[in-house]
């Protein structure tokens, strides 16, 4: 009969009268330890294997004596650094034999541990509720007015002598239908289009944007064909 178990953070296959060197343990020379944690028990070719753990089951030993393992060198080596480090280690380990492998009804070895009874948790007393607050009445929200819509831009381009960057100027500056531009000064309007580049004759362009507002296209294609950049 063999179990396979975790003893000290291993696992071992172990049979009765076997001896197996662990990690050290805390247990006194000469004392019992059991360990619990049993993942598969084989009895004469019965198998049960635990999930994870086989309930009931456990493995009882005995320690013989603690030691130290064989010494284990420890090099470290930097390329081209020039660092060496040598150590040596000898793992504490712990001699035990295995007297007996119990298939149900052992006691799990958990260490007992003090409870600490919880304080009962003071009831704090709850201070009584505001009275709610009688809601305002609401008002009335006012009837929200609507912003008159504004003026459909007219293509101030076929006025002679506008080209678009002139056109955008303008609509800046308020002045986007024609009815706005035959309202305009020519000293006006020149004062707007400082900036942009070119020599800007805008005597006629008042006129002409008349002309346009008044659906007058045949008149204003006749006089454009006689203007010189909107020079009369």
């Amino acid at each position: 009969m063999y179990a396979i178990v975790e003893m000290a953070g291993q696992q071992f296959k172990v049979a009765k009268d076997q001896k197996v060197y662990v990690h050290r343990l805390q247990t006194e020379e000469g004392k019992k330890v059991t360990f619990d944690k049993v993942f598969l028990l084989d009895d004469n070719g019965n198998v049960t294997v635990g999930a994870p753990v086989i309930d009931g089951a456990a493995v009882e030993a005995k320690v013989v004596k603690h030691l130290r393992g064989d010494k284990v060198i420890v090099f470290h080596k930097k390329r081209r650094k020039g660092y060496r480090k040598k150590n040596g280690h000898r793992q504490s380990l712990t001699e035990i034999v295995v007297e007996s492998i119990v298939a149900k009804g052992a006691k799990k070895a958990s260490p007992a541990k003090a409870k600490k009874e919880a304080a009962p948790k003071a009831e704090t007393a709850k201070a009584p509720a505001a009275p709610k607050k009688e809601a305002a009445p609401k008002k009335e929200a006012a009837p929200v007015k609507k912003a008159p819509a504004k003026a459909k831009a007219d293509d101030l381009k076929k006025i002679e002598g506008i080209g678009p960057k002139i056109a955008s100027t303008l609509v800046a500056a308020g002045i986007a239908t024609f009815a706005d531009l035959a309202k305009a000064k020519p000293a006006k309007i020149s004062e707007i289009i400082a900036d942009v580049r070119g020599n800007h004759v805008t005597d006629t362009w008042p006129a002409q944007a008349k002309m346009a507002a008044e659906g007058k296209w045949d008149e204003l294609k006749k006089w454009q064909d006689e203007l010189d950049g909107g020079k009369a």
